[in-house]
C-alpha cells in the first residue's frame, strides 16, 4: 500500500438501496479510526437508466501519523485509479469498466451477480436482456480480482437493505486496513435496524470471502428444468387439468423433435424452447390473473419490504385499473361476448376511443381486497370464455405447424417453435402479436427456415410491423393486410357560425 496516496472506493447503487448510508458508514469508519476521509456523490437518473455513484477516499495514514499535514483529496474518481469498485447490480459494474474506472492492474471489483433490467432492455419487443454470463466474463477479465454474489438476495434473506450487505463485502475484501469489529461498531452506532444490518453484514462477509477464494472463476449459469417450471406456472394459472394439457403439448413437441433429430444432435433445444414459450402463452394475462397476483400475501409482504415498513406500520396500497369492453368480453361465452364487442365496434367505426372504466382500488382495505379476491375467483369462467377459446385455437394451430415443419427438417420446426415468443403483453399489444404469429404460420410455415427466422426477428425488432412486412415480401409472402382506420370529421368552429 502506498501510504502517500488515499485508498479510493467507487460505489454504484440503485435508488432505494441505501448507497448514501453506505458512503456515510465508510467515512464514519475512517474517522473513528483517526483517518482523514471524504465522500461525494453523483445522482443517477430516473427509470433505471443509471445508478447513483458514490466516491470515497480514505487516507491510509492517521491524522497523528501525518503530523499536521492535511492530505488533498479528489472530489471525483480518476479512470484507472480506483482501488475498490462496489456495484449493487451487475450491469453497473460493467458500465464502470466501460468508463475506465476499473483496471486490471489495480481494481478489486465487488459486484452483485443479479440483474435489475434497464429501461432500454424492457423497451425491446423481444428479449432485450444483456447476457449475464457475458457480463461476468467481462468483469473477470477487466479487473485485478473479482468477487461476485447475489447482493439483493442476501439482503432479502437477512431482512435488510443492500447497503449493509455491501458494507460487509467491502469489509471482507481486505482493501481497507480496519478490523471486522470496527465495521460492526459503525452499524451498531447507527441505531437503526441494527440486528438485520449485522445479519446481512455477516452473510455478505462469508459470501464475499468464499467468492474471493475462487477469484477469477466465472460460475456457469445453472440450467433450470423449463418443463417443470412451465408446468408449475400453468397449474398455478388454472388447475391440474390445464397442467396436464401443457404436458401433452410438450410431449407433442418432443415427439416432433425426436422424429427430426433422432440422434439428439441439438440437445432437445426445440422441446426446451417450445416448452418455455408455451408455458408463458398458456398462462396469458387477463383480469382474473391480475386480480390474483395483486391480492396475494406475497405481494403485500414485498410491498412492505420495499417500503421499509416496520411491524405495526400502516402501509396503504392503491391499485389503478382501466378494464375495457374487450377484456371483459374475454371472460364471457361467445354469444354474450359478441354483444359487448358489437358496442366496441360501433364506437370504433364512429371514431370514438375504446370504452374503458377507470377504477381506483384500495387493496389494503377490506372491501378492496374482497373485490380483488372475487375477481380472482372467476378462474373457473376462463374455460367458457371467448379469450380462452381464441388462445387455445391459436396454440393448436401453431403446434400443428411446428409438427409439420419438423417433419421437413429440425431447423424448420425449431424456428417455428421460437415464433411463440411473439405472444406477449395484453390489450392491443397482444392482439398485434397474435396477428403477426398467425400471418407467419399461414404464409411461411411451409417455407425456408431462414425466412421464418428473419420474419420472427423482424417482428420482435419493430413493434410497428414495418420490418416484418419487408421480411415477408423478401420471402415471397404477402405483407400483413392493412387495417382500416376510421376517419372522424369534425366541423370547424367558423363553419358552424
Amino acid at each position: 500500500m502506498n501510504t502517500n496516496q488515499p485508498i479510493t472506493i467507487l460505489i454504484a447503487a440503485l435508488g432505494g438501496e441505501g448507497g448514501g448510508v453506505l458512503a456515510e458508514w465508510l467515512v464514519e469508519l475512517a474517522i473513528r479510526a483517526g483517518h482523514p476521509a471524504q465522500a461525494t456523490s453523483i445522482p443517477g437518473v430516473a427509470q433505471r437508466t443509471g445508478a447513483t455513484t458514490y466516491y470515497v477516499e480514505i487516507h491510509p495514514q492517521t491524522v497523528e501519523e501525518l503530523g499536521g499535514r492535511n492530505p488533498v483529496m479528489s472530489l471525483s474518481p480518476v479512470p484507472g485509479c480506483v482501488d475498490l469498485m462496489a456495484a449493487s447490480e451487475l450491469l453497473e459494474a460493467v458500465r464502470a469498466i466501460q468508463n475506465g474506472f476499473v483496471s486490471r492492474e489495480r481494481t478489486l471489483l465487488l459486484t452483485s451477480s443479479q440483474r435489475t433490467l434497464t429501461t432500454f432492455e424492457k423497451l425491446v419487443p423481444g428479449d432485450g436482456r444483456f447476457d449475464s454470463q457475458r457480463l461476468l466474463e467481462v468483469a473477470a477479465s477487466n479487473s485485478r480480482q473479482l468477487a461476485t454474489f447475489d447482493v439483493e438476495g442476501t439482503a432479502r434473506t437477512a431482512g435488510t437493505v443492500p447497503s449493509a450487505v455491501l458494507f460487509g463485502a467491502i469489509a471482507a475484501s481486505g482493501v481497507l486496513p480496519f478490523e471486522r469489529s470496527a465495521f460492526e461498531e459503525v452499524i451498531r452506532a447507527s441505531g437503526r435496524g441494527v440486528e438485520a444490518s449485522l445479519r446481512g453484514f455477516g452473510m455478505a462477509w462469508e459470501r464475499c470471502r468464499a467468492a474471493l477464494g475462487d477469484a477469477g472463476a466465472v460460475p456457469p449459469a445453472p440450467t433450470p428444468d423449463l418443463v417443470a417450471l412451465g408446468h408449475a406456472r400453468v397449474v398455478e394459472f388454472q388447475d391440474a387439468a390445464y397442467g396436464e394439457l401443457y404436458l401433452q403439448r410438450v410431449a407433442r413437441l418432443r415427439a416432433a423433435e425426436q422424429g427430426a433429430d433422432p440422434q439428439g444432435r441439438h440437445a432437445g433445444a426445440l422441446t426446451r424452447e417450445g416448452a418455455r414459450f408455451l408455458a408463458l402463452w398458456m398462462a396469458f394475462d387477463d383480469v382474473v390473473r391480475v386480480a390474483d397476483l395483486k391480492s396475494r400475501s406475497s405481494r403485500f409482504a414485498r410491498v412492505r419490504a420495499e417500503a421499509g415498513a416496520k411491524p405495526g406500520d400502516i402501509v396503504r396500497i392503491a391499485d389503478h385499473f382501466k378494464p375495457g369492453l374487450a377484456e371483459l368480453a374475454g371472460l364471457l361465452p361467445e354469444s354474450l361476448a359478441q354483444r359487448l364487442l358489437a358496442i366496441e365496434s360501433r364506437r370504433w367505426r364512429n371514431g370514438d376511443p375504446p370504452l374503458a372504466i377507470a377504477v381506483k382500488l384500495r387493496a389494503d382495505s377490506l372491501s378492496g381486497f374482497l373485490l380483488l379476491r372475487l375477481m380472482a375467483s372467476l378462474r373457473g369462467m376462463r374455460r367458457r370464455g371467448r379469450r380462452y377459446a381464441e388462445e387455445q385455437a391459436l396454440i393448436e394451430r401453431w403446434l400443428s405447424a411446428v409438427e409439420a415443419a419438423a417433419s421437413r427438417g429440425w431447423e424448420h420446426g425449431f424456428e417455428l417453435a421460437l415464433c411463440a415468443r411473439l405472444i406477449k403483453g395484453y390489450g392491443a399489444t397482444n392482439e398485434r402479436a397474435r396477428e403477426d404469429l398467425r400471418h407467419i404460420v399461414e404464409h411461411l410455415s411451409g417455407g425456408d427456415a431462414v425466412d421464418i427466422r428473419r420474419a420472427r426477428e423482424a417482428a420482435l425488432a419493430d413493434e410497428a410491423g414495418t420490418a416484418l412486412d419487408l421480411a415477408l415480401r423478401q420471402a415471397g409472402a404477402p405483407p400483413r393486410p392493412i387495417r382500416a382506420v376510421p376517419v372522424k370529421w369534425i366541423r370547424h368552429a367558423r363553419s358552424r357560425q
